[in-house]
Formats: structure tokens, sequence, C-alpha cells
């Protein structure tokens, strides 16, 4: 190898949270593969008992095939589909709307807060007092709490509850984020999570799960991913086959009891790009008061966005888009999908300029030094 060329600081490593846990996820492992059942056991209703309990009182969690497929899961528990509008953001993983669409409802796209890159509440709340036209009635709401910071839910849930809309928190990206001490995913009517092996709390593979207070609900969506089983091979409900399988709760149980530490870590290296990028040409990322914020990614607002990429990778650092494309703009979608009055104008800017850091709570010191040295060469 050229010793000229750095070894770079990966933007993500999946690889490296396995490395660090691998005795106690190798014996997760072997527990379920000696127990004999691999679909739907004793690890899955453990993981959801366990992840009930640490996200908040009365939250019962179901456990399924992806993140995905949760959200379509509560939607279709609740109703939501054919005739129906679901109102959620552009600037997401493309997942998000594709679940809506699984659902068989009709997707409508508002813009995002700037500095946040959240949910613009302001439009939401217009769109709910007077919407589109030519579309059918909003039945839902999925704002996305993306980068690892809740989106600015005390003005989404007041319009929703006056205008008798579901609110389902899309958490794939904020595993433990909280707002005044409650957790991400309690607040509205059900939350989605992807367990997605880069996620804050990942598994090793394909995973997701839902929570919601709602008992009766719950009940409904575990039989609506088993094909609408009540009594095993006699479907009552129109259900789909997305469950969560034994090996990955098994995994997940390992990682859980380590997520708020690993949170932690997140936080700790933020705060450190934090006090590098001070006194250079980019600002850290915006926190909301009252919110904490975990991480999934540190990103920047960069209008010279592929110049610095290039001379990050130069000095040893690994950079990301996250996301380079608004859905609204991908083949699959343009001029199909319909968009609020702000027609997603701060979305297409920030897909222009948005830059993550490396951030995984196994960056060494290290490495971290590294970045923020980078960073401290910026002011140069």
């Amino acid at each position: 190898m050229n010793a000229s060329i750095p070894t770079l600081v990966p933007q993500a490593d999946p690889g490296a949270a396995y490395r660090a846990q691998q005795p106690a996820i190798d014996a997760a492992v072997a527990r379920a593969m000696a127990s004999g059942w691999y679909i739907l056991g004793k690890e899955g209703a453990a993981f959801e008992a366990e992840y009930a309990a640490w996200t908040g009182p009365g939250q019962h969690a179901v456990g399924c095939a992806n993140g995905t497929d949760a959200i379509a899961l509560i939607l279709r528990g609740m109703g939501i589909g054919a005739g129906a509008t679901v109102a959620t953001v552009s600037h997401t993983a493309v997942a998000t709307v594709a679940a809506i669409e699984m659902a068989g409802a009709t997707p409508l796209l508002l813009d995002i807060d700037p500095d946040h890159f959240t949910m613009d509440p302001d439009e939401l709340i217009a769109v709910l007092e007077d919407p589109p036209p030519g579309l059918p009635p909003i039945r839902a709401v999925i704002p996305v709490h993306i980068y690892g910071q809740m989106t600015e839910l005390g003005p989404m849930l007041e319009a929703c509850r006056k205008a008798g809309v579901a609110l389902i928190e899309d958490v794939s990206q904020a595993h433990g984020a909280s707002l005044d001490g409650a957790r991400a995913g309690t607040l509205g009517d059900a939350a989605a999570y992807s367990l997605y092996p880069t996620k804050n709390l990942g598994a090793l593979g394909d995973a997701g799960v839902l929570t919601t207070p709602d008992a009766d609900l719950a009940a409904r969506i575990a039989a609506l991913r088993q094909y609408g089983w009540k009594e095993r091979y006699i479907s009552d409900l129109i259900g789909v086959n997305s469950r969560l399988d034994e090996l990955q709760a098994a995994i997940l149980r390992v990682r859980l009891p380590l997520l708020d530490a690993a949170n932690a870590r997140r936080q700790e290296i933020a705060a450190a790009y934090d006090s590098a990028l001070e006194g250079g040409p980019y600002q850290a990322p915006a926190r909301r008061d009252g919110y904490g914020h975990v991480f999934h990614q540190y990103v920047l607002r960069v209008p010279e966005r592929a110049a610095l990429m290039a001379r990050l990778r130069g000095i040893g650092v690994a950079t990301g888009i996250h996301y380079p494309v608004p859905v609204h703009l991908q083949g699959a979608y343009r001029d199909r999908v319909a968009m609020g009055p702000a027609g997603c104008v701060e979305t297409e800017a920030a897909a222009h300029e948005v830059m993550s850091l490396p951030m995984f709570p196994e960056l060494t010191d290290s490495q971290v030094e590294t970045v923020c040295a980078a960073l401290r060469s910026l002011a140069e």
C-alpha cells in the first residue's frame, strides 16, 4: 500500500459493533440455534417485552421483518390504506414513503425546517386545516425523527388531535432520543423503528419493531404480521408475512442493554466535533432545547460539498450523504406524488448540502481525533 495514502476513518462500520460484542452475540446466536425454534419463539417474545419496557411505561412492542414493514403494519392495523392520505416528509429514507404506498395509502410530502431537517410544523398545520385539493382525506401523519433528533412534536400533536388524525413516529434514526425526558416513540399513537445494522440499535441483518400504547392495536398488528392468524393456520384478518426471526431477536437482546451507553458515546463524539468546528466556516448541527439528540448521524450543511468531501478523504476521513435525492425527485416518485404548499423548497436545498461525518460508538479516540484535526484544518 502507498504509505502516502492515509487510512480512512470510516463513516460507518457495522462490523465494529459485532466485534466489540462478539462473545455475547455468538453465545446468544448459539442459544437460539440450539433451541430448535427459529420464528416467533421465546427470543422474539423476550425482546418485545424488553424493548417495550425500555421504551417507556405502558408501551407494547411487536417485532417484524424490517422498519418499512413496521410503518406499513401500523397503517394496516389502524385501517389506513386506500382512500386515505398520509403526510410525511421528502427528506427521509425512501422507505418511509414506500411503506405508505405498501399500505395502499396516498403519500403527501411536506417540507422541512432547514435547521433541524425535520417536518415543518407550520406546513403540517396548514395542510390539516386546508388539505390540498384532489387528495383523499388525511388520516395519518408520519414525522421522521431524522439523524438522531426528534421533530418538533408539540404543535404537531396538538394539530393532529384537533383534526382527528393519527400521529405515527418514524424513530428509525432516533432510538433513545428524547423530549423532556420522554423517549422518542412514546408521544404519538404508534411508532416504527428500523433495526438495520447501522442504526443506533441494529441487528445483524434486516429487522424491525413497532410500539404503541394501544394494546388492542398491538394485538391486531401481531396477527397481521403473520397472515392475520390468531389461531395457527386460520386467518381472521388479511395479513402479510413480516416476522422477526429468533436469531436477530437474540442478537438484539444482547445489544439493547448497551444502547444507552452507546448513545452516550455518540454524544461524546459529537461534542468533540462541536469543539473542533468552533471558529471554522461550518456550524455544528442545531439542537432543540429540551430534546435529547442521539446522533445517528452528525450532519453538516456544506455549500461546496463535493470539494470538501474530497479534501477530507485526502486526509483520512470518509463522509456520507443522507440523503442525496429527495423522494419527490426520484424516478419512482417524480411527478407522481403530491407535495404540500411549500413545494419542498427547503428539502431540495438541503439535499445539495448535507454531509455526514463518521459516527458510530466504536470509533476509537484516535479516530475521533483524526476527524477533529481535519475539522480544525478547515479554519486555516
